[in-house]
């Protein structure tokens, strides 16, 4: 668990783990053996010399044929490796918890005591052409994922400069507690062939900052990529919750809608057929006849009120298309919407592509609703339905030759303010005409490409 807790603070798991790469190759390399000698150097042919043989017992052997002692190559490990490896155990843990929110000196003192702990490795632990440098790009990894560029560039100034430092040192023969940084960086190596050195250290100079640039680009990129996901999944988040609110804003005032329209149509012919009982019951003794005639009326306003509740119910359930598609369900609601109205419904749709259900359903909402609006409040003889998909839009449009309204005299009613609402969700447009006895036409565009 506290691993889990310290792995979860890192910004970038994966440059976490390429420091663990880089940290431990520069402890193998520092707990790998030097060799304690230079290489022999060539020696000149021995020459040869004719001497007058001693006598044995007073004689010694020739120097040349004396036991020598064994110069067989003997390795050297480091002094200190304990302090060495410690050091860079110590840089590794400071991995862990980067201070991303803290102020500027408290990052600057960061990277400082990251290039001291790498300093103090070297310097205990030798091996400073080859565990300098991976301790160099872990620190300036890290100040990719706390500073913007100009500071990602002043650590990698810091590092370079403590890299050409470090081989100056090393070219010095400068020894730190009789730890010397390295024993392949030495003049005596060389001696024969002085530039060779000189090639060495400079192609090691441009190596390494080729390096560092290449690792300073590298991270960058990966950190920029990284921030452009996180933000383009923060921007999904945000819009899956700006639909799911607009989805339950439209579903209760759907419910409001229904509402309304139960207690307008099946309230008003609940009271209607009451008022109807009343005068049965009152004009039976005297006028059957009239009575009967009475309970008729009753008898169908009953019927219209369980046609209106069947209606809400219909409108109210989960699933409007019942695993139609789009043109389906629009076709069965104009013809439902015909039978049970007598409004002439002219249609025009057009069979599309397989649409996003919330896109279907929205859109099927808006024709129900304009259905409902025409039968209730138009007065109108005859309807246009119009689905089709033009420029990569799908556009359902629904005109009505009825009584109009002048939409500068009258505020726009719940019904219009939900369609609007409900395209605008979509990404798209919603607008409608209307003027007294001339109808009313509403359309509602929403673009293809958005999904």
């Amino acid at each position: 668990m506290l691993r889990r807790s310290l792995l979860s603070r890192h910004p970038f798991r994966l440059l976490l783990y390429l420091e663990w790469i880089l940290l431990a190759i520069a402890t193998l390399a520092i707990l790998s053996p030097l060799p304690n000698r230079p290489p022999d150097r060539p020696r000149p042919p021995a020459q040869i010399r004719v001497v007058p043989a001693p006598r044995t017992e007073l004689t010694q052997p020739p120097r040349w044929e004396r036991q020598r002692p064994s110069r067989r190559l003997r390795r050297n490990y480091p002094r200190y490796p304990v302090a060495a490896i410690s050091s860079i155990g110590v840089l590794g843990l400071l991995g862990l918890r980067l201070p991303l929110k803290s102020k500027r000196l408290p990052q600057g003192l960061y990277n400082l005591l990251g290039l001291a702990l790498s300093w103090l490795a070297v310097l205990l632990g030798s091996h400073a052409q080859s565990a300098f440098p991976p301790l160099l790009l872990v620190v300036v990894i890290r100040a990719c994922l706390m500073f913007r560029w100009r500071g990602r560039i002043v650590v990698s100034g810091l590092a370079y400069a403590s890299f050409l430092l470090m081989l100056g040192l090393a070219l010095s023969k400068m020894h730190f507690f009789g730890v010397p940084l390295t024993r392949i960086l030495h003049r005596e190596r060389f001696r024969l062939q002085p530039e060779f050195l000189d090639a060495v250290v400079l192609n090691a100079s441009l190596l390494f900052g080729f390096v560092l640039i290449f690792v300073t680009l590298l991270v960058s990129a990966l950190l920029t990529a990284k921030q452009s996901q996180d933000r383009l999944t923060q921007a999904n988040e945000r819009l899956r919750r700006y639909t799911l609110l607009v989805e339950n804003q439209a579903t209760l005032q759907e419910r409001q809608r229904i509402a309304r329209e139960m207690h307008d149509s099946v309230g008003h012919s609940l009271t209607a057929q009451s008022i109807q009982l009343e005068n049965v019951d009152l004009w039976m003794p005297q006028d059957p006849k009239k009575a009967l005639d009475h309970l008729q009326k009753a008898r169908q306003l009953g019927k219209d009120a369980l046609q209106d509740v069947r209606q809400s119910v219909a409108s109210l359930r989960v699933d409007p298309l019942q695993g139609r598609t789009l043109s389906q369900a629009l076709q069965h609601l104009t013809q439902t919407f015909e039978q049970n109205t007598g409004i002439c419904v002219a249609s025009q749709i057009v069979e599309t592509e397989s649409l996003p259900k919330e896109f279907a359903n929205a859109l099927f909402r808006l024709a129900q609703e304009a259905l409902t609006n025409v039968s209730k409040h138009s007065q109108a003889t005859e309807v246009q339905v119009q689905f089709r998909e033009q420029n990569a839009e799908y556009q359902l449009q629904i005109t009505d030759n009825g009584q109009g309204f002048d939409p500068t005299k009258h505020t726009v009613g719940f019904g219009l303010q939900s369609m609007k609402e409900r395209t605008e969700a979509l990404g798209g447009q919603f607008t409608f005409q209307s003027q007294p006895q001339q109808g009313c036409q509403i359309q509602a565009t929403v673009p293809r490409g958005v999904r």
